[in-house]
């Protein structure tokens, strides 16, 4: 009898197609640990090769509760970023409402200051000029009237006609007990035949401020205050006192 082999698909496989499938399902089974297992097994590591090292780096899917977690990580940082970001906005805001407040209060200060030294009052409150400036006569030596008289009885307040800083007081011949004070532009003014003196030397006064009384003290001919109106402290630098008044604003 004639016998025939086997042909077609019941061919039995090979070992070199037994063992490279073996080889496949020991690599599919590397993510699941069980390799560990396989290579523990002397049989079984003699029989399977490892699988190769393709340079393949393994996908990783990240579970819903993993990137929930992310998610709110990052929406917690973009919250805190914006929060820092309205803070220094309010912080910015404040700073500038600050500087302006600041500025507007240093403006209103200069511009106090400005017209309290800019404030100028009549010497004697609801007085008049008596005898004006350069009027002639044989009463003044210099042949004229260096200042103005304010009419005014013995007793009456004199007052500081601005700002400015006593220069002298005390006696001064022929005009009495005398004040001279330095006015805060730069010019004097003298107030003469006093009975009585409220300041003294290096004292600050204010316009309207009461520095002493009239009277008759000195070369007079009866009680009245005698104001000149100067460019240094000492006598013959007189100006029109009247026009000095009234460049600030007094009327007289």
């Amino acid at each position: 009898m004639a016998f025939t082999r086997a042909t077609g698909k019941h061919r039995r496989p090979g070992r070199i197609h037994r063992t490279t499938a073996r080889a496949a399902g020991v690599a599919a089974l590397t993510t699941t640990g069980v390799i560990g297992t396989l290579a523990a097994s002397p049989a079984l590591a003699a029989e399977t090769p490892l699988p190769e090292d393709t340079g393949l780096t393994p996908v990783i899917t990240l579970g819903d509760a993993v990137a929930e977690k992310i998610d709110a990580q990052a929406a917690a940082q973009q919250q805190a970023a914006e929060q820092r970001q309205a803070e220094e906005a309010a912080r910015k805001k404040a700073a500038e409402l600050a500087k302006k407040e600041r500025e507007a209060k240093e403006r209103a200060a200069r511009e106090a200051e400005r017209k309290r030294l800019n404030t100028f009052v009549a010497p004697i409150s609801g007085s008049y000029v008596s005898t004006g400036y350069k009027t002639g006569g044989s009463l003044w030596s210099s042949g004229s009237h260096t200042g103005i008289d304010f009419h005014a009885m013995t007793g009456t307040p004199v007052h500081a006609v601005g700002v400015g800083t006593v220069v002298e007081t005390g006696w001064g011949g022929a005009y009495g007990n005398q004040i001279v004070i330095r006015m805060a532009d730069g010019m004097y003014t003298q107030y003469g035949h006093l009975s009585s003196i409220g300041v003294s030397v290096g004292q600050q006064v204010v316009p309207g401020q009461q520095i002493g009384l009239s009277g008759a003290t000195g070369n007079v001919t009866g009680p009245h205050l005698h104001f000149e109106a100067r460019t240094t402290p000492d006598y013959g630098s007189d100006v029109d006192p009247v026009a000095y008044l009234r460049k600030h604003g007094v009327d007289v």
